[in-house]
C-alpha cells in the first residue's frame, strides 16, 4: 500500500513522498523554473551543496565532489556534531542527458540505491521525479526512518534557491 506525506510549510506542500514498492521511493515536486535552470541545480556543486542538506538535520556538506557526466563519479562527505568522523556517499553516474534524466548508483554500501532523477518541463515549470529503487526491502525500510525524511525539506530548500531566496 503506497503511504505519502506532503512537506510541512503550506507554502511548500507540493513535494510528495510514495513507497511505490518493497524497493522503490518515489519523490515528485514541480518547481517554478524551466528545467535547464533545475538541471543546473542538480549538477553544477555550487548550486547544489547550497540546498541538498535539509538545515533540520545540523548536518553539514564538507566536500562535494561531482562530475555529472555518464561514466562520471560523485563524492560526498557530511559531518555532524554527533559523530566523531565525516560521512561520505559516493557512487557513478549510469546516464546523464542534460536537462532531463540524471541516473546514479550510490555505491557506499551493498545496500546502496539506483538512484533516477528526471526533469519534464510543463509550461515553464519543471516537475521533478526522484526515483529510488534499493535492492533490499530493509534497505528501503532504513532510507525511510533516515535520510529520505528529509526529502521534503531539501526539495523545499531546492524551490527556494530556484526563487532566489537562499
Amino acid at each position: 500500500m503506497p503511504q505519502a506525506k506532503e512537506g510541512s510549510s503550506a507554502a511548500m506542500n507540493r513535494t510528495v513522498v510514495e513507497r511505490k514498492s518493497d524497493h522503490e521511493l518515489v519523490v515528485m515536486r514541480t518547481f517554478d523554473a524551466p528545467a535547464h535552470i533545475v538541471f543546473e541545480a542538480w549538477s553544477k556543486p555550487d548550486l547544489f551543496t547550497r540546498w541538498w542538506v535539509p538545515k533540520s538535520v545540523g548536518m553539514s556538506l564538507v566536500s562535494c565532489n561531482m562530475d555529472v557526466r555518464t561514466g562520471g563519479t560523485y563524492r560526498l562527505v557530511f559531518s555532524h556534531p554527533a559523530f566523531d568522523q565525516p560521512m561520505a556517499f559516493f557512487g557513478t553516474y549510469r546516464e546523464v542527458i542534460p536537462n532531463e534524466r540524471i541516473v546514479w548508483m550510490n555505491e557506499e554500501s551493498d545496500e546502496g540505491a539506483e538512484t533516477t532523477v528526471t526533469f519534464e518541463e510543463l509550461a515553464g515549470k519543471t516537475r521533478v521525479t526522484f526515483h529510488e529503487r534499493y535492492p533490499t526491502k530493509a534497505a528501503l525500510e532504513e532510507a525511510l526512518a533516515g535520510s529520505a525524511e528529509g526529502l521534503p525539506e531539501q526539495f523545499a530548500q531546492l524551490d527556494a534557491l530556484l526563487a532566489g531566496n537562499s
